[in-house]
C-alpha cells in the first residue's frame, strides 16, 4: 500500500462565473489578490502532509497549468508529487462526462499506486481542512465513502447535495439540488449538506465506478449516482467539518464558501476585509502558499501637489502604485496603478490594471489587464455598463472583463 492518493477536481467550466470564467477554468479564478482559487484545497492538502496528488484539468486550463507549476512543483526526486492530468479520451474520444466518469477515466493512475485510501476533493471552495483528520475517521468507521457534511441556511441548499444522518453518523439519506431540502432535525433553519469532498476505500471505488460506467442511463456523477448507490449498500458515514481542527486557527475555523456564482464570489472578497474576518490568512500554522511574482512592494504616495492617498479596510497586493486616490474595502491584486483623484470602493481589481485620473467605482470586479480611461464610470449608472455590455448581477456587482479598454478613443 502507498498510502493516500488525493484526485483534485479541477476541470469545470464555471458557466455561472463568466466572465471570469471566459479564458480560465474555474479553479484558476484569482482570489483575495494573489490566490487561485485551486491554492486553498491544495494547501489543505500540503498543511495535512499529503502529497500524492493528481489535479484532473479539462476545459481552458492554460493559465491553471502555468500556475500549478509556477507554485505547486515538486521535486521528481521522491514519490510525492502535484501533476496535472488532463483529460486525455483514454476510454474514447470523449471528455469527461460527469464527476464520476473524470475519475473513473484515470482509475488506472490510481491502481499503480496501490493507495490505502483516495481522496477525491473538489478545487473550488475558501475553507481549511485538515484532511488526515477526516481520513482518520473514514478508517475509524471502516466506510466505504466518507462524505465531508456542512450546515448551511436552509435557503441555500437547494444548490448542493442534501444529507440525512444517524446517530453514528452514518449516510441514510441523499438527494442532490433538492426543490424542497430537508432540514436538520430540531433545526428548521439548517440543512446538512455535501461539501463536494469524499474519502473512498480504493476497492469500492473500483468497483462502484466501473459498475456506474456500464449504465446508459447514468450521469456519471458522485452526488446523482456514486453516493445514492453506496448509501443504498449501507456504509456510507459523513464527516462533520465542525469537528476539523486546524492549528493556529484565529477566525472561523468551519468557513467554507461556494464562489460558484458572481454574487457569492464578491461577498468572499468582501469577508476577507471585515475588521474581524472569519477566513483568516495570517495563520502561520497553516500558510496559503501561492505564487508571488518579482514584483517591488506595493506604494501608496500623494501628488506632486500633495493629495493624499487614502486607503480603508482594503487589502493591496505587492506592485501596486496608489498615487492621489481612495480606496476603500477593495481587493487590488498585483500591479495595479491608480492615478489621482480616482475613488474605488466594495471592488475587486485582479492586477495588471490602470485606472486613470478620476475614475469612480463602486461594487465592480475588474478581470486583469484592464485599463480604465480618464473619468471612467462603472458601477454608478446600471444603463450605462449594460449598454458597454458588462455583466451586471442579480445584486448590482458589475463585472468587466479580462483585458478590456475603457473610454479611450481608438
Amino acid at each position: 500500500m502507498a498510502g493516500i492518493l488525493s484526485m483534485i477536481l479541477a476541470g469545470g467550466a464555471g458557466t455561472r462565473l463568466f466572465p471570469l470564467t471566459e479564458t480560465r477554468t474555474k479553479p484558476a479564478v484569482p482570489f483575495a489578490g494573489q490566490y487561485r482559487l485551486i491554492d486553498f484545497v491544495l494547501n489543505n492538502f500540503v498543511n495535512s502532509d499529503l502529497l500524492k496528488i493528481y489535479v484532473l484539468t479539462q476545459f481552458k486550463s492554460q493559465s491553471l497549468n502555468i500556475h500549478l507549476r509556477q507554485a505547486w512543483h515538486l521535486s521528481g526526486l521522491t514519490d510525492q508529487f502535484i501533476d496535472p492530468i488532463p483529460a486525455q479520451m483514454r476510454m474514447g474520444k470523449r471528455w469527461y462526462e460527469g464527476t464520476a466518469d473524470a475519475i473513473y477515466q484515470n482509475l488506472r493512475l490510481i491502481e499503480i499506486h496501490q493507495p490505502e485510501l483516495v481522496c477525491v476533493f473538489g478545487s473550488d471552495h475558501i475553507y481549511k481542512m485538515n484532511v488526515r483528520q477526516m481520513t482518520d475517521y473514514h478508517k475509524a468507521k471502516g466506510a466505504s465513502l466518507t462524505v465531508a457534511g456542512i450546515r448551511v441556511p436552509i435557503e441555500e441548499a437547494h444548490q448542493f447535495g442534501v444529507i440525512e444522518i444517524d446517530e453514528e453518523g452514518k449516510m441514510i439519506g441523499f438527494q442532490e439540488k433538492p426543490a424542497n431540502p430537508k432540514c436538520v432535525p430540531g433545526h428548521p433553519d439548517v440543512a446538512l449538506i455535501s461539501m463536494g469532498n469524499y474519502v473512498f476505500d480504493p476497492d469500492e471505488l473500483y468497483r462502484t465506478l466501473k459498475e456506474d460506467a456500464q449504465d446508459p442511463n447514468s450521469d456519471h456523477d458522485f452526488g446523482k449516482n456514486i453516493i445514492p448507490g453506496l448509501m443504498a449498500e449501507g456504509n456510507v458515514y459523513v464527516y462533520d467539518f465542525t469537528n476539523n481542527k486546524i492549528p493556529g486557527e484565529k477566525g472561523n475555523a468551519f468557513y467554507w464558501r461556494d464562489v460558484g456564482t458572481i454574487d457569492s464570489y464578491w461577498q468572499a472578497n468582501m469577508d476577507l476585509l471585515e475588521k474581524d474576518s472569519e477566513f483568516d490568512l495570517y495563520n502561520a500554522k497553516w500558510p496559503l502558499r501561492t505564487y508571488h511574482p518579482t514584483v517591488p512592494p506595493a506604494q501608496v504616495l500623494e501628488t506632486s501637489q500633495g493629495t493624499q492617498t487614502t486607503v480603508v479596510n482594503s487589502s493591496i497586493a505587492s506592485g501596486c502604485l496608489l498615487r492621489g486616490a481612495k480606496v476603500e474595502k477593495s481587493v487590488l491584486g498585483f500591479n495595479v496603478r491608480i492615478e489621482p483623484r480616482s475613488e474605488i470602493s466594495e471592488s475587486v481589481i485582479m492586477g495588471d490594471a490602470v485606472i486613470g485620473k478620476g475614475c469612480v467605482l463602486k461594487k465592480a470586479i475588474l478581470d486583469k489587464n484592464v485599463q480604465l480611461a480618464e473619468g471612467t464610470t462603472i458601477g454608478v449608472d446600471r444603463e450605462l455598463d449594460e449598454k458597454r455590455g458588462f455583466t451586471v448581477s442579480k445584486s448590482g456587482i458589475v463585472t468587466v472583463p479580462k483585458g478590456a479598454r475603457i473610454g479611450f478613443e481608438d
